[in-house]
């Protein structure tokens, strides 16, 4: 089953991306680009959530620490 769930995604990204950037291209060449760029794809977004990883934990933090700041000087007056 994951190789046929392979192929539809395959089929459709490959679709959209083709006709988004106006490739004519055959069914076997169009489902290859939407298989390898899945492939692509999903490595450079694990790759982005990985090494913002450190970056949102900061913000995140950041944003905590303001939030208790603003309560603090909020009810502690």
């Amino acid at each position: 089953m994951p190789f046929i769930g392979l192929l539809i995604i395959g089929v459709a990204a490959g679709f959209l991306a083709t006709r988004v950037m106006r490739l004519q291209t055959d069914v076997p060449t169009t489902i290859a680009i939407g298989v390898f760029g899945a492939l692509i794809g999903g490595f450079a977004l694990r790759f982005l959530i990985w090494s913002l990883g450190a970056a949102a934990g900061f913000v995140g933090a950041f944003l905590g620490a303001m939030a208790l700041i603003w309560a603090w000087k909020t009810w502690m007056r």
